[in-house]
């Protein structure tokens, strides 16, 4: 009697208050009125016997008994999404939707080649691509967000499933006329007379140059700092200044000779990887899995 009532429409309310974190919210996105949403949520709590939320001035948040039903809501749904479009894939896989959320370095230059390949052989698939910061792309797999989540890692994240994870070589990035350019290799004590560019401490490679530098007892003083990948390779570009990134960042900017880049060689920084993310325990529509094997293909070339 309890399963059947956990799949009607108090299920979805609740979902969309637990995603807004406020009825009044909830109720606007789902064109009800506010007091329909508390009473199938009075509903729900009556049935399980439970509190499922804790109201705070900050809006209504789940209990630990309402993350549970929360976790059930969001697999529902995103279950629900997939056979529908996997009816329509049936078609010849001419129809669906593909979520993605990335780390800069993939949105920017790598991701929308590759997207638009696979959409000249399946034409009638839409692709919804969005940059966000590492932590915030795990947490849109997680809340089912979004499909596919690719970013670099040093740390593993819990609830979701790594479809792929290789090393991220770290390289130093400049001008092809830069006096570095020549070596085949460099280590971080080689930075501390440059003109130095950085991504900003929140980024990943960020923290992990700086736990590196620890590690050796080095200081970098950057003279340019930035949170976008883009500018530092700009910055490198025009003139004696170098910076770090990762060569998946600048592999083009590399073959046509805009920049050069050298390996970066550190025990820490080598502990980077990248991770193509999905949501643990769920079965991804067609779509996603086709776009998917295209994805780790490019990545292992």
């Amino acid at each position: 009697m309890i399963t059947r009532h956990l799949q009607d429409t108090a299920l979805r309310y609740f979902h969309e208050v637990v995603r807004y974190g406020s009825i009044s919210e909830a109720a606007q996105h789902l064109h009800v009125a506010p007091s329909a949403i508390s009473r199938q949520i009075a509903r729900l709590e009556q049935l399980l016997e439970t509190t499922l939320f804790e109201r705070h001035a900050r809006g209504m948040v789940p209990t630990a008994e309402g993350e549970i039903l929360a976790d059930h809501a969001r697999r529902m749904q995103l279950d629900a999404e997939r056979a529908l479009l996997d009816i329509m894939a049936l078609r010849g896989l001419q129809a669906g939707r593909v979520r993605v959320a990335g780390s800069e370095a993939f949105v920017n230059e790598f991701l929308p080649p590759l997207i638009a390949a696979f959409q000249r052989t399946h034409q009638g698939i839409e692709f919804e691509l969005n940059s966000a910061p590492p932590h915030a792309i795990s947490d849109q797999v997680r809340s089912g967000d979004t499909d596919i989540g690719i970013k670099f890692s040093h740390t593993p994240d819990p609830d979701v499933h790594v479809e792929l994870r290789q090393t991220a070589p770290v390289v130093v990035v400049m001008n092809p006329a830069h006096p570095l350019a020549h070596k085949s290799v460099l280590e971080l004590v080689h930075l501390q007379d440059c003109t130095l560019a950085l991504p900003s401490p929140e980024s990943t490679l960020r923290q992990m140059l700086d736990i590196a530098c620890s590690h050796q007892q080095l200081h970098l003083k950057p003279l340019f700092t930035s949170n976008n990948m883009m500018a530092l390779h700009n910055f490198a570009a025009a003139g004696e200044g170098v910076t770090v990134s990762s060569y998946l960042s600048v592999r083009k900017q590399v073959q046509s000779g805009r920049l050069a880049a050298v390996p970066l060689r550190d025990p820490v920084l080598d502990q980077r990887s990248i991770e193509v993310q999905t949501l643990a325990g769920r079965t991804l529509p067609m779509a996603v899995n086709a776009f998917l094997d295209v994805l780790k293909t490019h990545l292992t070339r």
